[in-house]
């Protein structure tokens, strides 16, 4: 039902024909007299009154509460916010005369160009450079640069840079003299807003005590934020027809989510399978599209910039793609001419040295790869 608000000169103005109506003579009710004072003064208790109906009102069901109270509203059914995620990435340390050793530890710190994000070496035991006895990564005499991993200090989606986007050293590390990222940092997202929290609260409820798809969806999702997945029934792992089975492909953006994350998505899944069902949680089968293409545009340094928006918007594009579904082989014509305006034509395009679409498996996932403009 809806709630029939009044404002302050609504309360007053019914009060006075009230008081009004119920007199036996004509009242003084000009402004500024007693008895205008006093149904004002009323009038503003009345307003304030309101005011706090709505605030109960608006905390007292999950479709209204906000922030916090939405938390715990959520929290009530075992449900909570999903956190915000580091971005992270790859920088590369430099310097300009290498003569002599130098050494990279974990924790240090680098800034992006505006100084407001700050980034954190991060361990890598399977890097190259990493020396076990020193627990850092090392620029060996001859070296000029090394490429290490770094992650951001807040998370949230502030700490996904473009190419280019880290240049600053938070503090002087010896025998180094610039950083920088060739490669986009990325993975960063924002604390779960309460619009998706709402709707997978929705969700979640709608799948209780049910095994059913939608269930099985819930428990992916509720793992963590930026993850996509698909779930193929009656079927095992190998691909082959199985009753009471089925397969469940995950993928966090990166295309190769890691065993730790598969493992916990597997844990969420087991308390919501069917009883006597067997299943089994899987990263997709990576296809790399290669694109190669060449653009009519303007010459000289304008050219070289509409190529690199051609080049992002296909990347993207691509890396957008969700799982099991297909490159279609004129849509790398249309992400050109819609990149820049100043595409004036698109030809001898090739997808994977080839003209036809690309297709995967219901499992499978198509990730860019080389992509080239002339």
């Amino acid at each position: 039902m809806q709630l029939q608000l009044q404002n302050f000169a609504t309360l007053v103005s019914n009060a006075a024909a009230a008081v009004q109506g119920a007199a036996r003579q004509l009242l003084d009710l000009t402004v500024g007299s007693t008895l205008r004072a006093v149904l004002e003064a009323n009038a503003a208790l009345a307003l304030w009154m309101q005011w706090l109906i709505l605030q109960v009102l608006a905390t007292t069901r999950a479709a209204t509460s906000n922030g916090a109270d939405l938390d715990s509203w959520t929290a009530d059914f075992s449900l909570s916010r999903l956190p915000a995620s580091v971005a992270s990435g790859q920088v590369t340390f430099s310097r300009f005369t290498p003569t002599q050793a130098a050494l990279i530890q974990p924790n240090v710190a680098v800034r992006s160009s505006d100084g407001s994000q700050s980034f954190i070496v991060a361990s890598d035991t399977a890097n190259p450079a990493w020396s076990p006895v020193l627990s850092g990564y090392t620029l060996g005499a001859g070296v000029a640069a090394i490429t290490v991993p770094v992650v951001a200090v807040t998370p949230g989606s502030t700490g996904n840079l473009q190419p280019g986007g880290i240049s600053l050293l938070a503090s002087a590390v010896p025998g180094v003299d610039a950083v920088t990222n060739a490669t986009p940092l990325s993975g960063g997202l924002d604390a779960e807003s309460d619009t998706a929290l709402r709707t997978r609260f929705s969700s979640f409820l709608a799948s209780r005590a049910r095994a059913t798809p939608l269930a099985i969806g819930q428990a992916v999702l509720s793992v963590r934020q930026g993850l996509s997945y698909t779930l193929q029934e009656n079927m095992a792992p190998d691909g082959s027809s199985r009753v009471g089975s089925f397969v469940v492909t995950v993928d966090d953006g990166s295309g190769s989510p890691s065993s730790v994350l598969l493992a916990s998505i597997a844990g969420a899944i087991e308390q919501m399978r069917p009883i006597g069902s067997l299943y089994a949680v899987h990263a997709p089968t990576l296809l790399t599209a290669n694109v190669s293409l060449s653009i009519t545009a303007a010459t000289g340094p304008v050219h070289a910039t509409i190529a690199a928006a051609v080049i992002l918007a296909i990347t993207s594009a691509i890396n957008q793609l969700p799982i099991g579904a297909p490159l279609p082989f004129t849509r790398i014509a249309q992400l050109a001419y819609a990149a820049d305006p100043g595409v004036i034509n698109v030809s001898a395009i090739l997808l994977n040295s080839g003209t036809a679409d690309l297709t995967v498996t219901p499992s499978g996932l198509i990730k860019a790869g080389l992509i080239q403009v002339n």
